[in-house]
C-alpha cells in the first residue's frame, strides 16, 4: 500500500498560509496590495483587537466580475501572470495567487465585490478553506474583503500571536510604509471604531511625508540616476540623529523590501524609493515577497551610498568647533596644598582663543560657550606658557560623515581625505572641555560624602 499520500485542498492551504500568513498585518499586506494592483484610489482598513478578531480592507479599484470572483478564492489563480517569462520581469505587486486562499483556509473569510459598470455585486464566504456558495449581493463598486477569527483553526498557530497593541503597531507601521510608497491613494486606518492614520491622496512624495511625520525640515532630498537604476526619496540629516543607523523605509519598485545591500549603504534613512526595470530585480525569492534580489548589487549598493553621501554634503550638516586649545607638559605647583603632598600637578589645560571668522573654519558655528580666563587662587590652576613646537589650530575642517564603525568609530571624509574619529575619546574631550570651563568660572559644584570616597592616583 502507497504510504504517500495526496494532501487535501484545505490542509495544503492551510500550510501553504504558514508561510505567506503569519499575523494580521501580513493579511493586511496581502489584501491591499491586492487593492493597489486593482487600481484602487483609496483603500480603507478596519482592525478588531489588532487585527485578531477581525481585519477589514475596501478599496474603489475595478472590482471582480462573478466568475473572476470564484477563481480568485482558488489556489494558483491569478490575472498578472500568463507564462513563465512573466516571472522575469513582474510588474504587479501580487503574483502567485496564492494570498487570497491561504487567508481563507484558517479564518472565516467573506469577499464582496463588484465590477465597474455592473448594477449589482457578487459575495462569496469561505470558512476554514471550505469554499460555500456564491450569491448576489448588493456592492459598491470595487472589493470590500472580511478576515475574521484568525487562526481559529490553528490553536497552536494562534497562541504565538502577539498582545492587541502589539499586533495593532505592526499593522500601523505598515500602513504608514504602504502610505509612502503610493503617495497618490488615500489611506484610512481604524482601529476598534477609532481613527488611526488618515491620509488623503497626495500630490508628492513630500506632501505624504507631511501627512506622517509633520514638518520636518533636517529632511535631504536624494535623487541619483545611473542607467536605467534611479533612486529617489528622503534621508535625515546625521547632525539631527548621529552617524547610527535609523529606521528604514525602502522600496524597490515600489515594494516594500529589506535587503541587505540597500541597508549596508544606508546610515538613516526615512524613505528610498528605487526604481528599474523589472527584469533587473527578481521579487520571486521569498514567501513574502519582503526580499529581492538585484542582478548587480554592487551598482545598487554603490549608487545608494555615492547618493546619500552627495545628499549629506549639498545638505549643509553642521560641524562642531572646539575651542582651541594648548598641551603644556610644565610641572607646577599642587592643585589642592596638603593633599597632593610632596609632588607636582601638571597643568595640561589652558584656555585658547577661539576662531573668530566662522568662514575660516569652512562655515562652522560657534561653540555654545566662550572661554574664561581662570580665576581664583594660583595654587589652584596655575598658569604656564604654550610648550614649544606646538601650536593651537585654528579650528576643525569641514567634514561629511559617512557612518559608524563597530559602534566605536566615526568615518567621516575631507577635501584632503578620509578620516576615522574614536567617538568615546571625542566624547570624552568634550565633557572634558565642559568641566574645565565651570572649573574656571568657578562654578563646578561639589558634594560632601558621608564616607570618603578614596582615590589611588
Amino acid at each position: 500500500m502507497s504510504k504517500i499520500k495526496r494532501l487535501p485542498v484545505e490542509l495544503a492551504n492551510q500550510i501553504a498560509a504558514g508561510e505567506v500568513i503569519e499575523r494580521p498585518a501580513s493579511i493586511v499586506k496581502e489584501l491591499v496590495e491586492n487593492a493597489v494592483d486593482a487600481g484602487a484610489r483609496r483603500i480603507a482598513i478596519h482592525i478588531e483587537l489588532g487585527g485578531k478578531k477581525q481585519v477589514r480592507v475596501e478599496d474603489d479599484g475595478e472590482g471582480m466580475e462573478p466568475d473572476d470572483a470564484r477563481l480568485a478564492v482558488e489556489r494558483h489563480a491569478t490575472s498578472k501572470i500568463r507564462s513563465a517569462d512573466d516571472l522575469a520581469a513582474i510588474e504587479t505587486l501580487g503574483f502567485r495567487g496564492e494570498a487570497l486562499p491561504s487567508i481563507a483556509s484558517v479564518s472565516h473569510f467573506v469577499l464582496r465585490t463588484r465590477a465597474r459598470g455592473r448594477v449589482s455585486g457578487t459575495e462569496i464566504r469561505v470558512h476554514g478553506g471550505v469554499v460555500g456558495a456564491m450569491t448576489e449581493a448588493p456592492a459598491a463598486e470595487g472589493t470590500l474583503i472580511e478576515v475574521s477569527d484568525l487562526f481559529y483553526n490553528l490553536p497552536a498557530r494562534r497562541k504565538f500571536l502577539k498582545s492587541d497593541a502589539a499586533e495593532s503597531a505592526q499593522v500601523s507601521r505598515l500602513t504608514t510604509q504602504l502610505a509612502l510608497a503610493y503617495h497618490e491613494i488615500g489611506f484610512t486606518l481604524m482601529s476598534r471604531g477609532r481613527t488611526v492614520l488618515q491620509c488623503p491622496p497626495a500630490t508628492s512624495l513630500r506632501d505624504r511625508l507631511y501627512q506622517l511625520y509633520g514638518d520636518r525640515p533636517e529632511l535631504l532630498e536624494v535623487h541619483r540616476e545611473v542607467g536605467t537604476l534611479r533612486l529617489h526619496g528622503y534621508i535625515a540629516a546625521l547632525a539631527e540623529h548621529g552617524p547610527v543607523r535609523g529606521p528604514q523605509n525602502v522600496f524597490v519598485n515600489r515594494r516594500i523590501v529589506k535587503d541587505r545591500t540597500i541597508a549596508h549603504a544606508v546610515i538613516d534613512a526615512y524613505d528610498l524609493f528605487l526604481e528599474m526595470p523589472p527584469g533587473a530585480v527578481d521579487v520571486n525569492v521569498h514567501p513574502t515577497k519582503a526580499e529581492v534580489r538585484f542582478r548587480d548589487q554592487s551598482l545598487v549598493h554603490e549608487v545608494v551610498r555615492r547618493a546619500l553621501i552627495d545628499a549629506l554634503g549639498s545638505g549643509g550638516v553642521p560641524q562642531l568647533q572646539l575651542q582651541a586649545v594648548t598641551m603644556v607638559s610644565t610641572p607646577v605647583s599642587p592643585m589642592i596644598p596638603g593633599v597632593l603632598s610632596g609632588g607636582v600637578y601638571p597643568n595640561r589645560w589652558v584656555p585658547g582663543a577661539v576662531v573668530a571668522d566662522p568662514t575660516a573654519a569652512g562655515g562652522v558655528p560657534s561653540p555654545p560657550f566662550s572661554p574664561q580666563q581662570v580665576t581664583g587662587s594660583p595654587s589652584v590652576l596655575a598658569p604656564v606658557g604654550p610648550q614649544e613646537g606646538l601650536s593651537a589650530e585654528p579650528g576643525l575642517r569641514p567634514m561629511i560623515p559617512l557612518g559608524q564603525f563597530r559602534d566605536t568609530f566615526i568615518v567621516a571624509v575631507d577635501d584632503e581625505g578620509i578620516a576615522i574619529i574614536d567617538q568615546h575619546v571625542a566624547h570624552e574631550r568634550v565633557l572634558f572641555e565642559r568641566v574645565m570651563q565651570r572649573l574656571s568660572a568657578g562654578s563646578l559644584e561639589s558634594q560632601r560624602l558621608l564616607v570618603p570616597l578614596l582615590l589611588d592616583l
